[in-house]
């Protein structure tokens, strides 16, 4: 994003004031990279929306995306992002980092954020997902034994988890009622899931977030929290925005 379109967006006047140069836009970064406070406005996003009722905290659904990283070694480096990794998803493999997000089930707001690289499994980041506060917590099959993973059981042993079949097995089954039963179950679940693409959406269709930024994982992570703090905001806008001509 150029310092043109930065400006507005901070309260810039262009009509009187001048626009900040890419170095001083840099710089500012560069601050809140250096003192993790893009993860702190991502926390204190969240802190207004428990205040206002909105994050309700009683159930939670995982899971992650993938962000592309430049693959081309045109740099002044002449390589890739070390930090980032190559994965296989279906047939096609992708390069670059995913994003681990833990949603509310009621309201599909985003309480909790990690990154890692591409090659993560999903549910490695599963218990730095969940707020401790969960009831329940859904996932897609790519989770199926998450509940037995150690710091699970030790972590959130409470936790009621609804985690989607492999749809193979559900087809193997031989048809009946309990088949039927199974694939009304299954689909309440996706309907629950669901919740979790919203976030996803904002970030790579209206913020246009499909390809890092920058190099390193922390500064992708960075910009991640304050990308989602944003997306929750946007989510919540309209109840927000009530509450305050109230």
């Amino acid at each position: 994003m150029t310092a043109r379109r930065c400006a507005p967006l901070a309260g810039i006047d262009l009509s009187v004031e001048a626009v900040p140069d890419a170095t001083t836009l840099l710089k500012f970064r560069h601050l809140l990279e250096a003192h993790d406070l893009p993860r702190a406005i991502f926390a204190e996003v969240g802190a207004l929306l428990s205040e206002r009722k909105l994050l309700m905290k009683e159930g939670t659904i995982v899971d992650a995306t993938i962000i592309a990283a430049p693959s081309s070694t045109k740099n002044a480096r002449k390589e890739r992002d070390p930090e980032m990794h190559q994965t296989k998803k279906g047939n096609q493999w992708y390069f670059g980092m995913k994003a681990h997000i833990g949603v509310d089930a009621q309201s599909g707001l985003v309480h909790s954020v990690t990154g890692t690289a591409a090659n993560v499994a999903d549910i490695a980041q599963t218990h730095a997902l969940l707020h401790g506060e969960e009831k329940e917590a859904y996932a897609d099959a790519g989770y199926l034994g998450v509940e037995k993973r150690e710091e699970i059981a030790t972590g959130s042993p409470g936790v009621e988890w609804h985690v989607a079949a492999k749809r193979g097995k559900v087809k193997a089954m031989a048809e009946g009622l309990v088949k039927e039963l199974t694939v009304q179950l299954e689909r309440l679940k996706a309907q629950v899931r669901a919740r979790v693409e919203h976030p996803f959406h904002i970030l790579k269709n209206l913020f246009r977030h499909r390809k890092t930024r920058y190099r390193g994982l922390a500064k992708n992570t960075a910009q991640l929290h304050s990308l989602f703090a944003l997306a929750n905001l946007f989510i919540a806008r309209r109840s927000l925005l009530s509450t305050a001509a109230a």
